[in-house]
């Protein structure tokens, strides 16, 4: 059976398998102590069963710590089909099919490599004026969308990162530090790469603002740029093909894979800890 698309249950289940290995819990172990077998609590872990409220509600009992987190989830999940904003929903299908997906950030993180902590201190600083969603939520969307790194066959993943960003305190020191090491290790994975654009490169061709492109084998090429309010979708083949020239570009301003995984390191440890 396909796995469940909708990323809310997504997240549930790779939220439960998480939980039950930091315990230390088998699969049977955990269906004991929630009052379920060990192959439903194995058939909602690989998204071959839907849980149900009564299944999230058992969970939660399971992992006080969580604040009712499984519930949450699923009362968010049964709202709507899907749960992101029309305009994204079609980015976030394409992240899924893409076999090949670059970006370009200078003022954040992407997404797809964000820690929880950093998300959720974004989440919170928009909210002053975009109060629609709950913030656990929105970051529990952003974290499934980070699915795709799992998946048997992961697209090739590229990013250009500007190296402000590294300096830009989001949340706080700690949720810098954390997100700068986990940056490097996701940068470690052979098929993701990042890299930095130093500060000294000056005027370049990325000074407009963030994109993001995706390529597929069977159909063309997608642009996903940010603004303001809503992202926008291209689909342009001759606007594609001009925003990979200039996120070629920009990697070749750039530090290289190794270079650039030291600076995370050295910025990490020298700003972020106290």
């Amino acid at each position: 059976m396909e796995r469940d698309s909708n990323p809310l249950f997504v997240f549930f289940a790779s939220q439960l398998k998480r939980l039950r290995e930091t315990k230390g819990w088998s699969q049977e172990a955990l269906g004991k102590r929630i009052g379920y077998s060990g192959e439903m609590v194995s058939k909602v872990e690989t998204g071959k069963n839907r849980p149900s409220p009564e299944f999230a509600a058992a969970a939660d009992t399971a992992f006080p710590e969580m604040g009712g987190l499984f519930a949450d989830l699923m009362k968010e999940a049964e709202k709507s089909h899907s749960v992101y904003p029309a305009w994204f929903q079609s980015w976030v299908d394409a992240e899924k099919r893409a076999t090949v997906l670059r970006g370009w950030e200078p003022l954040l993180i992407p997404g797809l490599l964000q820690t929880p902590e950093y998300a959720r201190a974004l989440f919170n600083a928009w909210r002053a004026v975009d109060n629609v969603g709950d913030t656990e939520t929105n970051v529990a969307l952003r974290l499934a969308r980070q699915d795709i790194f799992d998946r048997p066959a992961p697209p090739s993943f590229s990013v250009v990162i500007d190296e402000s960003v590294l300096h830009r305190c989001i949340g706080s020191s700690k949720v810098m530090y954390e997100q700068l090491l986990h940056l490097v290790e996701l940068s470690e994975r052979p098929r993701i790469t990042v890299q930095i654009l130093p500060a000294n490169v000056g005027a370049h061709v990325g000074l407009v603002g963030a994109f993001a492109t995706a390529s597929f084998l069977d159909i063309p090429g997608m642009i996903y740029l940010e603004t303001p309010d809503e992202g926008k979708i291209i689909r342009d083949p001759a606007r594609v093909e001009r925003m990979l020239v200039t996120y070629d570009t920009l990697r070749a301003d750039a530090l290289g894979a190794r270079a650039s995984r030291d600076l995370i390191r050295k910025v990490a440890e020298e700003t972020w800890t106290a």
